[in-house]
């Protein structure tokens, strides 16, 4: 059933990134709270600028298994139109077909092109996955096939201007040229988020440089936080 902004749901549990992230900046209860009211403004962005009818289908590239949390899976527990989602995300899915009966889910492997015809979904919605998703050229393989499957895509990350690093939750040194960050971040309790597999953070025009020429997106800043340095930057094209 979907349930009213503000609202939050508790349900189950996941691998890498979501169990990391809850280990870390995700364990602070004002993190997550603020983290919840993020991902709800970005919602509101999502439905204000896409107007979703009952009739559109919408695909969640990259789905969060750890269904206990309720800043998790958003869009699972507030869009108004549940039944039109086909999630798609790594596993079995038994956690998201449990807590989410409404929704479709669809088991993709990293890295490899996704089993979706091309503009088989009306809206692609990716929320907090592209800076998981690699290298650069790795995150523009991959916003190039959310693009070639939905015909409007609403991707959001991160923003590396917000003064808070999202996944450990430290503040400002992520400003720090990457390869320090990583350095530093090699030899603390965060060794995890020091792989840029694990994390490549981005700012907006390094976000925009991922989409194809032929989809160059709408830029907005989204979530928490002033102008330039709110915590999301949300792409639409």
């Amino acid at each position: 059933m979907t349930m009213p902004f503000g609202a939050t749901k508790a349900v189950k549990a996941p691998p890498a990134f979501d169990e990391v992230y809850y280990q870390h900046a995700g364990r602070i209860a004002l993190a997550s709270r603020i983290s919840l009211q993020a991902r709800l403004d970005v919602l509101r962005l999502l439905l204000k600028e896409l107007q979703p009818t009952p009739h559109a289908s919408v695909l969640d590239l990259g789905i969060s298994l750890d269904v206990r949390n309720s800043e998790a899976n958003v869009l699972e527990q507030f869009y108004p139109y549940p039944d039109r989602i086909t999630a798609a995300g790594i596993g079995d899915g038994s956690e998201v077909k449990e807590a989410y009966p409404s929704v479709r889910f669809v088991r993709i492997e990293p890295h490899l092109p996704l089993p979706f015809s091309d503009n088989e979904f009306d809206i692609g919605y990716c929320n907090a996955v592209v800076e998981h998703a690699g290298s650069r050229d790795q995150q523009r393989t991959f916003i190039s096939q959310l693009c070639r499957v939905s015909k409007n895509a609403f991707a959001v990350v991160p923003n590396r201007l917000f003064p808070v690093e999202h996944h450990t939750g430290i503040p400002l040194l992520h400003y720090l040229p990457l390869p320090l960050f990583r350095a530093l971040m090699k030899h603390s309790p965060f060794s995890y988020w020091a792989e840029e597999a694990n994390l490549n953070p981005l700012y907006a025009a390094e976000f925009r440089s991922l989409f194809p020429p032929h989809r160059r997106p709408r830029l907005f800043y989204a979530g928490v936080g002033l102008s330039i340095w709110k915590s999301n930057i949300v792409a639409i094209g």
